[in-house]
């Protein structure tokens, strides 16, 4: 029941955009400015970049078991641990963004040190053929070009995960920030925007990356590292195409957000022992206009005290204080969804590995490459985001009366629910591609290829492709939204970041199986010959661990309380 001292205050609806000026520094008018007309070009930048990234996560696996010659576990762990450090760099990207350059600034460096980064990858697999004289490493003699080339791959490599770092958080936050939240029509959009950029950057890589794994596996690593460097020079361009039509957010506050969210913890340890007065938070709250105060983390309300022989101006303000509260109200959805991260980390390393041992070819005379699979997860996500967006969103809008259709954690938890069916689907189909090894006596042939059709790997990619259309597109909206507006590159940070620990943590399970697996003799699961290896056990052991963390999320889930930062109420006494 709505209280009748609580009056509604409707944004009034100008051709201003409130707190956000263009490229000369001007007041931004949204006639001129910001909306889909600068959403197309940010969204450009980002096609181009997802294309560049997936270009060289999707087949690296295939480049370290081949000409770098590691061994599967070896190199799935790299895969895991390059694949986690570049989705964690955006929590370092996005302060900086956030703190000191903003998002356009970062978004640019970030980029140039991105195009560093693929130059230097494609050159490292041209050193080979630079020079064959040979050097001593460790008592053995190989040729130094090679040693080289190792050297130089992971710099380049990492380089390009430092440019991710900063250009990924920043470029969808700067894009969603083109639309006035406090504008009924452009607040619509905003929602609509997540599913079409996922849409947009999904269906680029769905038309490259076939033709470019192919490039890789059949003609030139070297060629396949260099288209990536060109289509990210080509999405620089794009970017700053449409500088003129930018809408630019203005700071309210000259204090960082991270040191007002800091302090706010500070002073609550501070003031653990202090009684706060039951209508303390009342009586600050008094005829201003505030955001609606949540019952929540009240042990945080303590910040608001003032300690002894300390001024009054020092102490935290009640927007502050829920500043602190929303962040802390993530910690536990951001924790119960690191195993969709660890299912997340399989795509690109052991569903290759799978696909790479099946029989592959199309027509005499041509294999599909088997990364070139994860075009089916795009292809998914192309088909069903505009059935999502313009035929499920509008039946639920009847049904729940909502405008999104579904909240945001249940459109992610529906889609953690669907990965359960990935790992068990995957674990079924790895159980009999090894029956057939067995029954055609290819156990012992490591580069056998069993006659098993690499199409049996289908339904787990495309489930993969739409369960990405629920979760991660759920994320990205959800972490934008629920957190300060000065935070929203650190928000999709987060929600970047929970990829980025989920391959860690796949990479820590690897070696944990890995040593236990292989003791006493044992084969162990993760054998480089795939035919004695046991990937299927490892399927059922992350099926497991999603059952328990789609049970906790919803546990979460139901106990969260929205950050609706739209909705301004005046309080009176």
């Amino acid at each position: 029941m709505e209280n009748p001292n609580e009056v509604s205050l409707e944004p009034e609806l100008t051709d201003l955009v409130d707190g956000a000026v263009d490229y000369s520094g001007q007041p931004a008018v949204r006639s001129k400015s910001g909306y889909w007309r600068s959403a197309w070009f940010i969204i450009g930048v980002e096609v181009t970049e997802r294309m560049s990234f997936y270009g060289i996560q999707g087949n690296l696996i295939s480049y370290l078991t081949g000409p770098l010659k590691q061994t599967t576990a070896s190199a799935a762990k790299n895969v895991n641990i390059w694949a986690g450090t570049a989705s964690l760099l955006p929590l370092l990207g996005a302060f900086v963004a956030d703190s000191f350059l903003g998002r356009y600034r970062t978004i640019i460096i970030a980029s140039l040190i991105y195009i560093l980064g693929l130059g230097l990858l494609a050159l490292s697999a041209m050193l080979p053929s630079l020079t064959k004289t040979k050097c001593q490493v460790d008592s053995k003699f190989i040729l130094c070009s090679q040693h080289s080339q190792v050297i130089l791959f992971f710099v380049s490599l990492y380089l390009v995960a430092i440019g991710q770092g900063g250009h990924k958080p920043c470029v969808q936050a700067f894009g969603a920030d083109q639309f006035d939240e406090k504008h009924p029509k452009e607040h619509r959009a905003r929602s609509s925007f997540f599913n079409w950029w996922f849409f947009t950057m999904v269906g680029g890589c769905a038309a490259t990356l076939f033709i470019l794994n192919y490039i890789q596996d059949n003609y030139s690593w070297v060629l396949g590292f260099g288209i990536p460097c060109v289509m990210m020079i080509v999405g620089l361009f794009v970017f700053l195409l449409g500088t003129m039509t930018y809408r630019f957010n203005i700071k309210g506050n000259d204090k960082s957000p991270f040191l007002r969210i800091c302090r706010v913890f500070v002073a609550a340890i501070r003031n653990w022992q202090n009684t706060l007065p039951s209508t303390y938070i009342e009586e600050e709250c008094a005829g201003m206009l505030h955001h609606q105060s949540s019952d929540q983390f009240n042990f945080l309300n303590k910040a608001l005290l003032t300690p002894k022989g300390s001024k009054e101006e020092n102490n935290c303000s009640i927007g502050e204080v829920e500043e602190a509260k929303a962040i802390l109200r993530l910690v536990p959805i951001w924790t119960t969804c690191l195993v969709y991260g660890i299912v997340f980390a399989q795509v690109f390393t052991f569903f290759t590995k799978q696909g790479k041992s099946m029989e592959r070819t199309i027509f005499p005379g041509f294999d599909i490459p088997p990364a070139s699979l994860q075009t089916i997860n795009s292809l998914a996500v192309v088909l069903f985001s505009p059935i999502y967006d313009r035929i499920f969103v509008p039946i639920a809008r009847a049904i729940t009366g909502k405008p999104s259709g579904i909240t945001m954690l249940q459109r992610i938890g529906t889609g953690i629910f669907i990965s359960i069916f990935i790992v068990v689907f995957a674990a079924f189909v790895e159980i009999k591609r090894l029956k057939i090894a067995h029954e055609y006596g290819l156990v012992d042939d490591p580069n056998s290829t069993v006659p098993m059709s690499i199409w049996w790997l289908i339904p787990q990619y495309f489930l993969f492709g739409v369960s990405e259309v629920f979760t991660m597109v759920g994320l990205q909206e959800f972490f934008y939204d629920q957190v300060p507006n000065e935070l929203r590159s650190m928000g999709l940070a987060l929600y970047l970041s929970i990829v980025g620990v989920g391959s860690f943590l796949s990479s820590f399970l690897i070696s944990m199986i890995e040593n236990l697996s292989s003791k006493d003799g044992h084969e162990s699961w993760f054998s480089d010959n795939i035919n004695k290896a046991h990937l299927d056990y490892f399927y059922w052991l992350l099926s497991g661990l999603s059952v328990v963390g789609f049970t906790l999320f919803i546990y979460f889930s139901k106990s969260y309380i929205y950050n609706h930062k739209g909705i301004i109420k005046i309080v009176t006494r």
